[in-house]
C-alpha cells in the first residue's frame, strides 16, 4: 500500500506556500537577509512548533514569515515546494498565498507574486508539475484590506485562478467578506473559503459559504457532516472538500479518518491535502499514508480520494480527464482494478 500510494499520480488543492517554509530554508533566508532568528538550529526551531489549536499555530506561522523579503525568497520558497511535490508524484497543485501577511511587513505585492509566478513557470518547464495560484485574504484583517489587495492583483489577473479566505475564524464569518468575494467573482475568479475543523459557529459559517458567498469549493469542511442539509447542498452542487488529515490531528487528536470515510459513503467529493506541511511535518504522501493506516482505507478508497482532487480541480475538463486517465492507467496496472 505504501508503494501504491507513493507512486500514484496526484493533485493537491490545499497547501499554503508560507506553510511550506522548511526550517532549513528559514535559516538560509535569515542569513541572506541578515535577520537574527531566536533559534540556533533548524531542530531547535522545529522544537518550538508548540501549537495545539488554530490561534497558537497562527502565532508561530506569521512570525516565521519575516525571513521572506525579496522576489528571490518567494521564488525559492515556491520552487522548493513544487520540487518536493513533484518528487511525491504530484502532477498538479493549486497553491494558496497570503499577500496581506507580507504587505503588512512592507514587502510589495508585486515582489511576492512575481517571485511565486516565476518559480511556477520554471517548475512546469523543468519538473513537469503544473500549478495555479489562489490568493487568500486573512479573515482577521478588515474587509477593506481584502478589497485593496483584490485591486492589487488586477495587473496580475492572469496569474491567479481564484481567491480564498483563511486565518482565525473566531468572530470573522464569511459574510464579513461578501463584497470582496462578489467582486472577485465578477473578475472571473473561483471562490473558496476555509471552514476549519471544530471552530466557533462552524455550521453557520459553512452555511454562509454555501448560501451567501456561493463558493466553488470548501477548504476543510469536516463539520458539514453534523448537518444533513449542508451535506446534501455540498453534494448536489458537486463541491470539493479539501480535507487535511495531519493538520486536523493537532486540533481533534485524530486524522478524521472516520469522517472522511463517511464523506465517501455519502458521495461527497473529499480530497486529501497537506495544508502547512513544513509545520505539520507531513507532505501529501505522508497525509495519505497516515490516513490509510489509521482508517485502514482500501486501495479503491484511496484511489477515489486521489481522483476527487483531479475532479474538483479548477481545470478545463479535457485536462482533468487527461490526469484521470493517467490515474486510471496507474491503478489498473498496479491493482488489476480500474479507477472510479
Amino acid at each position: 500500500m505504501q508503494t501504491f500510494i507513493e507512486n500514484m499520480p496526484k493533485a493537491e488543492l490545499h497547501v499554503h506556500l508560507e506553510g511550506t517554509l522548511e526550517p532549513e530554508l528559514s535559516f538560509e533566508l535569515a542569513q541572506r537577509n541578515q535577520i537574527d532568528l531566536p533559534y540556533k538550529t533548524p531542530d531547535e526551531l522545529i522544537a518550538a512548533y508548540n501549537f495545539y489549536d488554530l490561534p497558537s499555530f497562527l502565532t508561530i506561522y506569521y512570525a516565521a514569515m519575516d525571513v521572506l523579503r525579496t522576489e528571490a525568497d518567494f521564488y525559492q520558497l515556491t520552487w522548493n515546494y513544487l520540487s518536493k511535490a513533484r518528487s511525491q508524484n504530484t502532477l498538479y497543485a493549486e497553491v494558496f498565498f497570503d499577500p496581506q501577511a507580507h504587505t503588512s511587513r512592507g514587502v510589495e505585492f508585486g515582489v511576492v507574486i512575481t517571485g511565486i509566478h516565476n518559480a511556477q513557470v520554471d517548475a512546469k518547464e523543468k519538473l513537469g508539475i503544473e500549478s495555479q495560484l489562489i490568493m487568500c485574504f486573512l479573515r482577521d484583517m478588515s474587509a477593506e484590506s481584502a478589497i485593496a489587495h483584490l485591486k492589487m492583483v488586477k495587473p496580475y489577473r492572469d496569474w491567479i485562478i481564484g481567491v480564498g479566505l483563511d486565518s482565525d475564524e473566531k468572530n470573522n464569518p464569511p459574510v464579513k467578506f461578501a463584497d470582496v468575494f462578489k467582486q472577485a467573482r465578477e473578475m472571473g475568479l473561483k471562490l473558496t473559503m476555509h471552514c476549519d475543523v471544530n471552530q466557533q459557529n462552524t455550521l453557520v459559517h459553512i452555511g454562509q459559504c454555501l448560501d451567501d458567498i456561493m463558493v466553488d469549493r470548501i477548504d476543510h469542511g469536516v463539520n458539514s457532516l453534523e448537518d444533513e442539509a449542508l451535506c446534501e447542498t455540498i453534494k448536489k452542487r458537486g463541491l470539493g472538500l479539501t480535507v487535511c488529515p495531519v493538520s486536523n490531528r493537532f486540533v481533534v487528536q485524530s486524522l478524521t479518518s472516520a469522517e472522511i470515510r463517511t464523506m465517501l459513503q455519502k458521495g461527497m467529493l473529499a480530497t486529501i491535502n497537506s495544508d502547512d506541511p513544513a509545520y505539520f511535518r507531513a507532505y501529501l504522501n505522508e497525509n495519505l499514508l497516515e490516513l490509510q493506516q489509521e482508517g485502514q482505507f482500501t486501495s479503491e478508497e484511496i484511489t477515489t480520494l486521489v481522483g476527487n482532487a483531479f475532479r474538483v480541480a479548477w481545470l478545463p475538463e479535457a485536462q482533468k480527464n487527461h490526469y484521470l486517465t493517467l490515474l486510471n492507467e496507474y491503478v489498473t496496472t498496479n491493482t488489476d482494478q480500474p479507477a472510479n
